[in-house]
């Protein structure tokens, strides 16, 4: 039986393009180091990932262009909106990304930013590879045919 202290997944924050723009290959699950005020302001629902990307510095994993709204209860100590954050990973889950990102051309992108259940910021990172007009293109003609088929289905019975 689960704890009473325990809180299911909420997620605040998704990158829904993503999986059209970017062929994913594997995904990891990363904390984020943040200030009191953006913790606060991502619970409020606000927050954005859409456009941005995790890109390596010094031997680290950074978040770049991820907007966290002023928390607006936050006053002199408020935080920059699109400052770089810094993604927690162990040391070999750093070396492989960085690995996929140098070697073989691959992109880290942010999926979604939620609180686990302990209550822990948390960003599910994408290894992807971009795709292409004409694989566009093809996914889009499988998801019109799958809704189609689905129609199909429901109308015969």
């Amino acid at each position: 039986m689960a704890d009473k202290n325990e809180r299911p997944i909420k997620v605040m924050a998704e990158n829904r393009k993503a999986r059209f723009n970017y062929a994913i290959e594997d995904t990891i699950e990363a904390g984020i180091a943040l200030t009191g005020t953006e913790v606060k302001s991502i619970r409020n629902g606000k927050s954005t990932i859409a456009e941005s990307y995790a890109d390596s510095k010094n031997g680290e994993i950074w978040l770049i262009n991820a907007t966290i709204p002023e928390y607006l209860q936050g006053n002199r100590f408020n935080h920059e909106p699109k400052r770089p954050r810094k993604l927690l990973l162990h040391r070999r889950q750093i070396n492989k990304l960085m690995g996929a990102v140098d070697r073989e051309g691959m992109t880290l992108i942010p999926l979604k930013l939620y609180f686990n259940e302990r209550g822990r910021a948390k960003l599910q990172l994408a290894i992807a590879k971009g795709k292409k007009l004409h694989d566009k293109r093809e996914s889009e003609k499988k998801r019109d045919w799958s809704r189609e088929k689905g129609r199909l289905m429901r109308a015969r019975g």
